[in-house]
């Protein structure tokens, strides 16, 4: 048997102890693939679907492989760790530390390949499953079609085997350090007792209170002044609270006696102190990713959230037809071709009319618009807005708000007019978003309005119908027909169409890149709690001999888990809490539902996690199930 065949046989012989890290790697390859198979698709290349979607998905691709290199390498160290006593064994037998470094590179080498191979295959099985999700998210007519993606089968060979191929390069630099002793203990060496320095732990408190009061307390444009500053803030406050703050704390607990010597508290806080110490950079990077994830995906459902209600606010109408031109039989005509269009697809329709006529101001070049009261009030009603009440020569201004304005109210504005001296003295003023007015105008009695010299004119005219998502055909033929029109056309159902298409696209993109984090961020707590396995047992089947019993050893490690698992996540959902609120600060729209609503399912999701994982490694232990 030659030494290749040698390195094969044990990655085969070995297929339990290696199945976590081949997983990992495959799971890694699969992520990347599934976004190659898209960032190369014809129709996304070609900018038929949008422009922006396959440079977005080559972005995605940086980020997942930059990520799975630290995965990959993460996932190796922890299936290292388990195999010291039997790489000691091996050296006791003769091998040298040449050919324990050439055995492990080859193993990791093969690995690598299966995983590659393997990772590519459940990818191309998953395709067509993610391509009609993507067409689901992007609103596409038709669906991605299938196709061979060559360009991205051969872009994931190539990236992963020389990923793997570092990979086992640093793994050989990691077994140089180790010497035979240190491998024939393996895990069994004996723990020092955890230290923490209470200066760097209340520097971790000092860092987040001082980030967390910045972020909180900036608005406006400010919020993205200070997002590096507080991000380096937060950032390092966090590694300092996991690598000294959370061992201060247990060291606290453990001189209070009362407490300390109650029940099983000592082994409970005892055992705990060593296990956050050695999770604390795992911890960190836990926290950290599920950050990224719950702040990434919150703001771009809130975003999207945002910009539909806004549009829904401000286009109350299935079309809206303005003309800026003074052409009366163009605005006819175009009116004509709406209507027509309407009753072809057999679409009842109400039609609203507002001309706004400009007026010069005196001793000013610049102008306002009024309209009649009649024709406001009807558009006004339809829309579910205020309407106006006036007499003789009354006036109405009205202003532009919407509900993300900074300005909520605007005080009535005594306008002198060129015209026969008439003054527009304002009874108050009212927000409106039905005519296109993104200033302010005046609304006055149709007799007033009589009296007026009309100057330059604004035609405004709404359809109203029942249910405006079955006017997105009819909307997007004739958006097209204006399109290269002065005049402005608008249809509500196209235009959420659209949003709806771009939007989507980056959801997807942000969906898929938050689940990977996420889904990682578990599987490094999982892997922690593999490396730290056949310890436990030993050390807990001890403790067992000195009288702790199953259902006691089960409540330690149902509480130390807890902990594990949730600390982490806790930290990351405080982090993220805060940095939506900031954004919210920044844009002056609402996104705690949107918020609540990821990280709501982002804490259910790790809470299944948790019973899955703590049914396995109780059962493991060996302790008994409650």
């Amino acid at each position: 048997m030659t030494f290749r065949q040698f390195a094969f046989n044990n990655v085969l012989r070995n297929k339990r102890t290696y199945a976590a890290y081949f997983l990992s790697s495959a799971f890694s390859v699969m992520v990347f693939f599934v976004y190659a198979v898209f960032a190369f698709h014809p129709d996304l290349v070609s900018g038929k679907v949008h422009k922006n979607i396959a440079s977005g998905m080559h972005f995605a691709e940086v980020l997942i492989y930059v990520f799975s290199f630290f995965f990959v390498l993460y996932s190796m160290s922890a299936f290292l760790k388990t195999r010291k006593k039997e790489f000691g064994l091996m050296v006791m037998l003769g091998m040298t530390n040449t050919q324990l470094r050439t055995m492990v590179f080859l193993e990791n080498i093969l690995i690598g390949l299966f995983s590659t191979v393997s990772g590519i295959v459940m990818g191309l099985v998953m395709a067509k499953i993610m391509l009609l999700t993507a067409e689901n998210f992007l609103q596409l007519d038709q669906a991605l079609p299938f196709y061979l993606p060559t360009e991205a089968l051969i872009l994931t060979f190539v990236a992963f085997i020389a990923l793997f191929v570092l990979i086992s390069l640093f793994t050989v630099v990691i077994l140089r350090t180790n010497k035979l002793i240190d491998l024939i203990k393996g895990n069994a060496v004996p723990k020092s007792d955890p230290k923490s320095s209470a200066v760097l732990a209340w520097i971790a408190i000092l860092l987040l209170g001082i980030g967390y009061a910045i972020a909180l307390l900036v608005k406006g444009i400010f919020v993205f002044y200070a997002m590096v500053p507080v991000t380096l803030m937060v950032t390092v406050g966090t590694y300092f609270l996991f690598t000294q703050s959370s061992v201060y704390l247990i060291h606290k607990s453990r001189n209070n006696r009362s407490f300390f010597w109650r029940g099983t508290n000592m082994l409970f806080l005892s055992d705990l102190a060593y296990r956050m110490k050695d999770n604390a950079r795992t911890f960190f990077m836990v926290a950290i990713l599920s950050t990224v994830a719950f702040s990434a995906i919150g703001s771009l459902v809130g975003f999207k959230t945002m910009s539909k209600e806004l549009l829904l606010e401000e286009n109350p109408f299935a079309f809206e037809y303005t003309a800026y031109e003074s052409d009366s039989e163009k605005v006819r005509h175009d009116v004509n071709s709406i209507e027509s269009a309407l009753k072809e697809g057999n679409i009842l329709y109400d039609r609203l009319h507002a001309t706004m006529a400009e007026q010069q101001v005196k001793g000013s070049r610049e102008g306002v618009f009024v309209v009649k009261a009649s024709e406001f009030n009807a558009i006004a009603e339809a829309a579910g807005e205020q309407t106006v009440d006036l007499s003789d020569n009354q006036s109405m201004m009205i202003y532009y708000t919407n509900s993300i304005a900074s300005a909520k109210t605007a005080e009535a504005v005594k306008t002198q007019l060129a015209n026969n001296d008439i003054e527009l003295n304002p009874i108050g003023s009212l927000p409106s978003v039905t005519l296109p007015n993104y200033g302010h105008y005046y609304v006055v009695t149709d007799d007033l309005y009589n009296k007026l010299d009309h100057g330059k004119l604004r035609e405004f005219y709404a359809f109203d119908v029942a249910k405006t998502k079955g006017t997105k055909e009819i909307g997007e033929k004739l958006t097209k027909q204006f399109s290269k029109e002065n005049n402005r056309f608008f249809s509500l159902a196209y235009e959420l169409y659209l949003m709806n298409q771009q939007y989507g696209v980056v959801l997807f993109i942000g969906l898929f890149i938050g689940a990977v984090f996420f889904v990682a961020s578990g599987s490094f707590l999982y892997f922690r709690l593999y490396a730290d396995l056949p310890d436990d047992k030993r050390k807990f089947a001890a403790i067992t001999k000195l009288g702790l019993t199953g259902k006691e050893l089960s409540v330690i490690l149902t509480k130390q888990l807890i902990i594990l698992f949730f600390v982490p996540i806790a930290v990351a959902t405080v982090h993220g809490a805060v940095a939506l609120t900031s954004l919210q600060h920044m844009f002056g729209y609402s996104l705690m539902k949107q918020s609540f609503m990821v990280l709501g399912t982002f804490v259910l999701v790790q809470f299944i996690y948790f019973i899955f994982i703590r049914a396995r490694y109780v059962k493991q232990v060996g302790a008994r199930t409650i």
